[in-house]
């Protein structure tokens, strides 16, 4: 299960997230989010946890919790769907243009 958290303080690192997150169970991977320019933390990041039910205690048990002067907030990840504009508009909703009404 891919978990989102957010609110992290920007001087946390990747091993103090790992560290606590594998406190409830195997961490598949984790990535905290940068800004390419400046290589600082965005303040929030992903992690893997393959057991769902790992996942869900992790959860529970860290959103809420102050970590580095922050109260974080730890939430399953949405999945994104990424749209093209050929896929806003096909040709079975294309609007019926022959009709002489």
């Amino acid at each position: 299960m891919k978990l989102l958290i957010r609110n992290l303080n920007r001087t946390t690192t990747e091993a103090e997230l790992l560290d606590l997150f594998e406190a409830y169970g195997a961490v598949q991977s984790l990535q905290l989010v940068r800004d390419e320019d400046a290589n600082l933390s965005k303040g929030f990041g992903f992690v893997n946890m393959p057991k769902a039910g790992e996942a869900k205690v992790a959860m529970q048990n860290l959103n809420g919790k102050i970590i580095g002067g922050f109260k974080i907030r730890v939430k399953k990840a949405e999945d994104r769907v990424e749209e093209t504009a050929s896929d806003e508009l096909d040709d079975t909703q294309a609007p019926d243009t022959d009709r002489n009404d």
